[in-house]
């Protein structure tokens, strides 16, 4: 974990407010699912019995403004159709990054069919200069509404009224 963000949970953990589960509204984290995926990685390994490529090293997936970073990630093909993406699952230090908002996990599973990200695993997503940890983030990059669960803590800003 970066030591800013090591920073964040610290404060996280010493914040006073805490639940269970906290909406979170989304300008930023969405992609229009019908655009391409691009990904980059060190190596690929491809099982054609399974349907499934394995990138790995310095995997980058991208659509449209949305960027999604791991060690490695796991592409589940269409069933009879190799053309077509179900699902990502990413794991080893998952970072999803949009135009405004940015989230940390160990482990993400897009389904692109869907148009759904869930992060798991000491999640910390920023929204400007709003913080919100927790142990799972949902979010449907459709609408851009998401939901994080697992003991949430958060560290809003007044809005300058």
């Amino acid at each position: 974990m970066r030591p800013a963000f090591r920073l964040i949970a610290l404060v996280l953990a010493l914040s006073p407010l805490a639940a269970t589960a906290q909406q979170v509204a989304f300008g930023g984290i969405r992609a229009d699912t019908s655009q391409p995926v691009e990904v980059t990685a060190d190596s690929l390994a491809v099982n054609q019995e399974t349907g499934v490529a394995t990138f790995s090293g310095n995997v980058l997936i991208g659509q449209g403004s949305m960027r999604l970073q791991a060690a490695t990630v796991l592409v589940e093909y269409g069933q009879g159709d190799q053309s077509k993406i179900n699902r990502l699952l990413a794991s080893g230090g998952v970072t999803l990054v949009s135009e405004a908002e940015a989230a940390e996990a160990r482990e993400a599973v897009y389904d692109v069919v869907k148009g759904t990200v869930v992060l798991t695993g000491d999640v910390l997503l920023t929204q400007g200069s709003n913080v919100m940890a927790g142990q799972k983030l949902s979010v449907d990059l459709r609408s851009g509404t998401g939901q994080m669960d697992g003991r949430v803590r958060t560290i809003l800003q007044p809005g300058g009224n």
